[in-house]
């Protein structure tokens, strides 16, 4: 908490403060596989994760003194510290601190909490059931989707509700002019004539870290291009296949939307492939290893991720 390492009971905020009020803070999310051969825990594309929240950071006026080197030093320590010989979720959250009323950005004070915990899988990965939500995306003029705003997630849960209490398992949004844009907490693909089709950056999606990764696995692995543009509802309806993904939702097919089967009903093989691929790079089991020494780099078969080692024990 603010670099000082603390229990977690002790962790805690005033309930004035202003981030808690409001919404006023912005996050991520980040991954860390346990690999029991290695006895070390991966973390996985950790630096690109806090280049993104400098960026969040950056559109909520929220300054923190933190390069990402340092960011990076400070969640390996932590998981260090903690000894989770399991797979973990690492929580980084900057907010507003001020315990005043009063809405806005700027002459506030910057606090800064990095949290790790046990994690399992976020949504089912065996096999979604979708449905397309009534609450719309939120507009990069109303709360700048590309940042992780904490108080932008009230209309995820909007959503989720939705579709969980009316039988799905998870939902897909759309924005205001009616094209999808994500699902409640994850960035959608669809496999059409061969190719993924995903939404461009302007149809209001996080730009996410395993959205590019299944892009990039898409080009190398499967020679497959990846479209980024406008999908309209229906084109749900006719993909060869569908798949969520993002850092909770990992690699997460999708076989119904609206009630109506994907394919043929079943996971595709295009994204059970993808699926088992990406959790194996995650794990960095089924590539090159890192040295087993404290907090490595290991560049997995070429690819940009450079998931950080922390042994434990």
């Amino acid at each position: 908490m603010n670099g000082k390492f603390i229990p977690a009971e002790q962790g805690v905020i005033s309930v004035r403060t202003h981030g808690f009020s409001y919404g006023t803070g912005c996050f991520e999310g980040i991954r860390g596989y346990w690999n029991e051969k290695d006895q070390q825990i991966y973390l996985f594309r950790l630096r690109e994760h806090y280049e993104r929240l400098l960026r969040s950071c950056k559109i909520l006026q929220t300054s923190l003194p933190y390069t990402v080197e340092q960011l990076i030093d400070l969640s390996i320590e932590l998981v260090r510290r903690n000894g989770q010989r399991q797979d973990v979720y690492l929580r980084p959250v900057a907010y507003k601190a001020d315990p005043i009323i009063g809405v806005r950005l700027h002459n506030l004070e910057d606090h800064l909490i990095i949290t790790s915990e046990p994690v399992g899988n976020y949504i089912d990965i065996t096999g979604l059931h979708c449905g397309v939500s009534s609450w719309r995306r939120i507009d990069d003029n109303a709360i700048p989707a590309r940042a992780k705003i904490t108080g932008a997630y009230v209309n995820s849960a909007f959503a989720k509700s939705e579709a969980m209490q009316n039988g799905f398992d998870e939902a897909i949004m759309l924005t205001h002019d009616g094209h999808v844009s994500e699902g409640s907490a994850e960035n959608i693909f669809l496999l059409m004539n061969g190719e993924f089709v995903t939404p461009a950056p302007t149809e209001n999606i996080l730009l996410g870290i395993t959205r590019d990764t299944v892009i990039e696995l898409g080009r190398r692995e499967f020679g497959r291009i990846t479209r980024e543009r406008q999908i309209d509802r229906t084109e749900l309806y006719v993909a060869d296949e569908i798949f969520l993904c993002g850092t909770g939702a990992q690699i997460a097919p999708v076989i119904k939307v609206d009630h109506r089967p994907i394919g043929d009903g079943k996971v595709g093989p295009v994204s059970s492939a993808l699926q088992q691929l990406r959790l194996g790079i995650a794990e960095n089991t089924k590539r090159a290893r890192a040295p087993a020494r404290a907090c490595s780099r290991s560049i997995l078969g070429g690819m940009m991720e450079t998931p950080y080692a922390c042994p434990c024990g």
